[in-house]
């Protein structure tokens, strides 16, 4: 009789402790595994460092063989904060990165610039990683706001405006093939003043650049958002230039 109360007893700790406990980490399976390089591509993550990379070390570390990026309460981001890649500037290229996102708002910037007196800050285009609304866009970090939408294409005049030019998709036909809460794979393609973003083999949006402060080379960098405590992962991240 004691066993079987011991037995008991032990079970419904256990089932306390694995509900009680928070559930944030990604399980091995959960992670892609690594990928090929692809023909005429290089990779810029070893799977272990953060060699050649440069952020903040309070919000930026390899976790799972991915590069990870997290805030707590106790650590809040001050402003938006950066890993910046330090092996060069990209100008005609294609980037592919496989992403995902816990919660809040990231991003891949390229063809980007530092902000002088902002350690970790950058501006330029920047491919959206958030909630519904902006998955996809582009948008210009520091650099004329919201560039195109899900399912546009834009042209930028010389006023600086976006104006819609075409059509990549329908913007929520194009969201059916993201996973919100899962890994994806980030396309970005820049070649002269046409920049094209994909997601899972999907065209998402492409601004066609006229304006006179278009970007044709700068950094690469992925972005932690200010605001709430937050975490997003990298990996399998591939150039070509």
């Amino acid at each position: 009789m004691k066993r079987t109360l011991f037995s008991i007893s032990t079970a419904i700790l256990f089932l306390l402790g694995f509900f009680l406990l928070p559930h944030v980490t990604v399980s091995a399976s959960e992670i892609p595994a690594d990928k090929p390089i692809p023909d005429g591509f290089v990779s810029l993550f070893d799977g272990k460092t953060l060699d050649g990379w440069d952020g903040d070390p309070t919000y930026w570390s390899v976790q799972d063989g991915c590069v990870t990026g997290i805030s707590t309460p106790e650590t809040p981001i001050k402003y938006n904060t950066f890993l910046v890649w330090k092996k060069g500037e990209v100008d005609d290229f294609e980037l592919l990165v496989d992403f995902r996102l816990f919660n809040h708002n990231s991003g891949i910037q390229y063809r980007a610039f530092m902000n002088p007196g902002k350690p970790w800050s950058m501006g330029g285009y920047q491919a959206d990683i958030a909630g519904k609304p902006h998955m996809g866009i582009v948008y210009g970090e520091g650099y004329r706001g919201i560039l195109a939408q899900r399912g546009q294409q834009t042209t930028i005049g010389q006023n600086g405006r976006p104006v819609v030019t075409g059509s990549v998709g329908d913007s929520e036909e194009i969201l059916s093939h993201i996973d919100l809460n899962g890994w994806n794979t980030y396309r970005i393609v820049a070649k002269g003043n046409v920049c094209s973003q994909y997601i899972n083999g999907v065209k998402v949006s492409e601004v066609i650049d006229e304006d006179d402060i278009a970007r044709a080379s700068g950094l690469l960098g992925f972005q932690m958002h200010v605001g709430p405590a937050m975490k997003v992962q990298f990996k399998n991240i591939f150039l070509k230039k």
